[in-house]
């Protein structure tokens, strides 16, 4: 397999895993013992790993959400906690997603292994939340450390995918109306405009790049350990996705 294709056959898996701790319950409950109130946890444990910064910044590196709605949440969040210490928090919660729900039979060190050489060889060009999630201690037991390295991967293409979207002259309002019109409200956004064949058509120009701009990250593998990759991603897709 080589790197475009395990770039293409991966995305469901990458794009997906670790949306599933961000929206958790469980994720929201510690948020909430922790002081936070609903999606300012997320806004700044996301958006803590690039640090004690403007509103303005965090609106910047996650494209498609509303600014406004991200400078309510984000200062709001951080006047619970430092951005670096709601980073880590969000990161522990990720860890114990992934202790609750990754399967005892996936063998999660190897899939560790391999998501944490394609996050370390990518380019952060594009991708700030990605230079930033790389910054924080990944979890020592294997089903943790597989998540927080998948998740580094998430960034990287959910970085370089809005790039794209962006590139192909889709606005973000229009991307989230394209592909994800039903998380329209944790995106910030109360309105969407229609959609018609041309802009699907630029999302799937989009699609397409985003696969081209992130298969140098697979590079550093073997076409062997690419297919194996995929494999063990894709295993764990189905699992937390059934």
């Amino acid at each position: 397999m080589d790197a475009l294709a395990a770039a293409q056959a991966s995305a469901p898996a990458i794009s997906t895993i670790t949306s599933h701790f961000m929206l958790a319950g469980t994720t929201y409950k510690r948020g909430a013992e922790l002081g936070f109130e609903g999606l300012d946890f997320y806004v700044t444990g996301r958006g803590g790993v690039l640090g004690d910064v403007d509103a303005g910044v965090v609106a910047a590196a996650f494209v498609v959400f509303e600014p406004a709605n991200v400078r309510t949440q984000w200062e709001k969040g951080t006047a619970v906690m430092s951005p670096r210490d709601a980073a880590r928090a969000f990161a522990a919660c990720a860890a114990d997603w992934a202790a609750a729900h990754v399967p005892d039979d996936l063998d999660a060190a190897r899939l560790a292994l391999l998501a944490q050489q394609v996050a370390t060889s990518a380019r952060v060009a594009g991708a700030p939340v990605l230079a930033g999630w790389r910054t924080l201690d990944a979890p020592t037991d294997p089903a943790g450390a597989a998540v927080h390295h998948l998740n580094a991967l998430r960034e990287l293409r959910f970085g370089l995918h809005a790039a794209c979207l962006l590139g192909a002259g889709l606005s973000p309002v229009e991307a989230v109306a394209v592909k994800s019109p039903g998380m329209a409200p944790i995106y910030g956004w109360s309105e969407l405009p229609p959609v018609d064949d041309a802009l699907h058509e630029r999302w799937a120009q989009a699609e397409a790049n985003t696969d081209r701009a992130i298969a140098h990250a697979f590079e550093p593998l073997t076409e062997v350990e690419r297919a194996e990759l995929v494999e063990l991603a894709g295993a764990l897709h189905a699992a937390t996705s059934a």
